[in-house]
């Protein structure tokens, strides 16, 4: 290879200075945008027939604005009197394991839903969960 330029290179150089003309990066990538309109629900104090209810109700309305992340604040169940009733499962009666499983068992609301997750930190951690809505049917 020669340390030498031509005048031609050096004339195409000018000319491209002259022009001002701007080149596009091709090291900066395009980012997914990650950015999710969102809504949340805390469903603190809620039987589990009015968490339901007001979940199914819920996500209904997010589908219909077009939210995209729903926010579902179940708590973690730390508070629940439910180990003082022998019939009543100390897993299932927990709004933090029921309300995700009536979800998932309603077919309606399936139909609107790409994915459940399980929320981070911030949002709430183990104690609440995201519900990703499709943009339509």
């Amino acid at each position: 290879m020669s340390n030498k330029i031509s005048n031609k290179d050096k004339k195409d150089w000018e000319n491209f200075l002259a022009k001002n003309e701007k080149l596009p990066n091709k090291d900066i990538t395009k980012k997914e945008n990650k950015f999710h309109e969102k809504k949340s629900l805390d469903l603190h104090g809620y039987t589990l027939e009015e968490a339901n209810y007001k979940v199914e109700s819920f996500l209904n309305e997010c589908f219909v604005k077009k939210i995209s992340k729903a926010i579902i604040v179940t708590g973690k169940g730390l508070r629940s009197q439910n180990e003082k009733d022998p019939y009543i499962s100390k897993k299932l009666g927990i709004l933090k394991y029921s309300v995700p499983e009536f979800i998932r068992n309603n077919s309606d609301l399936m139909k609107k839903i790409k994915s459940i997750q399980v929320a981070e930190v911030e949002d709430g951690g183990s104690g609440a969960f995201y519900v990703f809505l499709k943009k339509k049917l």
